[in-house]
This record gives C-alpha cells, structure tokens and sequence, in this order.
C-alpha cells in the first residue's frame, strides 16, 4: 500500500529529556476546525504529556491554533483529546507507568493518508549528569567535523 507521511510537528525536548524506550501510533480524537488547523501545520507538542487511566489514554498540553475560518465554531487550542488505541495497547502502557514508574511522551504527529496520528513512546527521564553528557559529546562531534572541513 501506498502511504503519504506528512510530519506537522515534532517534540526535540523529548528525546533530550527522555530514554526512549517503546514506541507507539495513536490516533486523534479531534474536532473539524482542528484537523484542518493540523493539515496546516498550526501545532505544537511542546509541553504536551500523555495520562492512561484504566482504560482510555488522554493528551494533554497540546497546542492545536484555533482555525480562521472556523468563526464562532472554533475549538479549545489546549483541551484534552482522547487517544485512539487497542486495549492492548492501553494496558501495555497503563501497566508500564504504574508499575515501573515510567512516563508516555509525545514526540511527533503527522497525517498518514489524511489522518492525523501521534507517534507516543514510553520513557525514563534522565538525570542531569546524562544531558550535559549528550551535549559535551554533540558539541565535540560538532568541533571535529568543523577541523575537518578546515583542513580540505
């Protein structure tokens, strides 16, 4: 099958804050006037989280413009939206933050074949000591490919 990808935004924070461990595709329980603000790139999942409770998985902090067009029948830019999951999947992951003490993440959403789909994955935060290794070994890497440039 042919499938169109179109990534509408990304969380950077999350793979800098988080280890990524298992990851999942949700789809987006949304209103008209937000689909339409998401095909025009209008979100953000900065800020944003994910909570399971026994049996429905939420977003919330998400940033979804209100649509222009939409007049008076505009939506919430930062109301919950319901998750659309298997069961299974829901108790995989209500399972992993209440037993293991780990946390569910954004970190993009884009439209597959029109639709609007949120990739979810679960995470253990890291410490500070690991961030500030991740940012000596980026600069590093970022300081030997500049003498490299500089001696051809």
């Amino acid at each position: 099958m042919n499938e169109t990808v179109k990534n509408v935004s990304k969380n950077r924070k999350a793979r800098f804050d988080y280890y990524l461990e298992e990851l999942y595709e949700a789809g987006l329980e949304l209103k008209g006037s937000e689909i339409k603000s998401i095909r025009a790139g209008q979100m953000s999942l900065a800020e944003s989280y994910v909570k399971v409770d026994g049996n429905e998985a939420w977003l919330f902090g998400a940033h979804i413009a209100p649509y222009e067009q939409a007049s008076h029948y505009n939506h919430d830019p930062l109301r919950p939206r319901r998750l659309l999951l298997h069961k299974r999947e829901i108790s995989q992951l209500w399972d992993a933050v209440r037993k293991k003490g780990l946390t569910i993440v954004p970190t993009r959403a884009y439209l597959k074949n029109g639709r609007a789909k949120l990739e979810i994955a679960i995470a253990r935060g890291k410490k500070q000591h690991d961030k500030r290794q991740v940012i000596a070994r980026r600069d590093m890497e970022r300081e030997l490919k500049r003498q490299e440039r500089g001696r051809e």
